[in-house]
């Protein structure tokens, strides 16, 4: 097929624009900024630029990764990111369904689920949040524009018909958390893999299958992270002594971090269930705690990507 890949000069984008043609499409790439897998420098913001994109190319399929995201916050005012989450969306659904595009996939956040009470982690246990979590009230300008892209995506499947899918990752990237400091970078990613994140190998992976899959699923909306370890009913414990909890599905896993100058997480405040991808879309993350326990049992690299000093390229100049 032929795909228009956005945000192909980002992080996800420089691991998933191989992974589509080693699948056998034709890829090209549009960014804000320059990158190896991005052909043509634009913004979906500029509708000129997507009508002219998709005159010239007749694309099959769009995978949407490109967005302003949550660390942008400080750098960007809140009309770009209506401009570039929002209209930019709108843009490339529309001219998707003008092109006679046979698939649409968009790459969304889990952090549009969080609101400001799930973020200050005031419940007596850990939130399970899965695809049902209602009522929906982002905290930020980054999840609101993202939620009403989504909604865009479902208003347009269900007036043309064009096959959308919607991913809602959990955290892949690679630099510090922007708003914690401790535990650091490294330890930190290895403890979201049992509640909230996923390497990027795998979101790019994920995106491949959602291509194949769009048009036999129709429409639907994925949280993508790392299978948890957790159940429900570990939900209390995990508030109190999430140590405890761990430690009991991975015995080795106190000392294996003690042997790292790791600290476990005392408490969890919430868990990522991606359970519905793994029944439908049929997609479950290759990588997740166990594995990180294994690295460290073998002495070898985290399987998490953790690079202090990434720079988003449209930052980087």
């Amino acid at each position: 097929m032929r795909v228009l890949l956005t945000g192909s000069s980002g992080w996800l984008g420089r691991f998933l624009a191989p992974r589509l043609r080693e699948a056998g499409h034709s890829v090209t790439g549009l960014d804000v900024a320059p990158g190896i897998d991005t052909d043509v420098i634009g913004s979906v913001a500029d509708r000129a630029c997507v009508e002219r994109l998709f005159a010239e190319h007749c694309f099959d399929a769009v995978i949407h990764g490109g967005a302003l995201h949550k660390p942008d916050i400080v750098r960007y005012p809140r009309q770009a990111f209506i401009d570039v989450n929002v209209s930019g969306t709108l843009h490339l659904l529309e001219a998707a369904v003008a092109h006679g595009a046979s698939r649409f996939i968009f790459t969304s956040t889990t952090s549009l689920m969080i609101s400001a009470a799930i973020r200050a982690g005031t419940a007596n246990e850990a939130v399970w949040i899965d695809e049902s979590l209602a009522p929906l009230e982002p905290r930020n300008i980054y999840g609101i524009t993202k939620l009403a892209a989504e909604q865009m995506c479902r208003l347009i499947h269900a007036e043309h018909g064009l096959p959308v899918l919607i991913l809602r990752t959990g955290r892949f990237f690679p630099e510090d958390d922007d708003t914690h400091r401790a535990p650091d970078g490294e330890n930190m990613k290895a403890n979201e893999l049992l509640h909230r994140r996923l390497t990027v190998e795998d979101a790019a992976d994920a995106h491949v299958l959602a291509l194949e899959r769009a048009p036999e699923i129709g429409f639907g909306t994925f949280i993508l992270s790392a299978p948890t370890p957790f159940t429900r009913a570990d939900c209390a414990a995990l508030k109190t002594d999430a140590t405890a909890v761990i430690a009991r599905i991975f015995p080795d896993a106190p000392a294996l971090y003690a042997a790292r100058g790791w600290s476990l997480p005392e408490r969890i405040d919430r868990v990522y269930d991606a359970g519905r991808a793994e029944r439908v879309l049929g997609f479950r993350c290759r990588t997740g705690f166990a594995e990180q326990l294994a690295a460290l049992r073998d002495q070898s690299p985290s399987p998490v990507t953790h690079d202090p000093t990434y720079l988003s390229p449209k930052e980087a100049g």
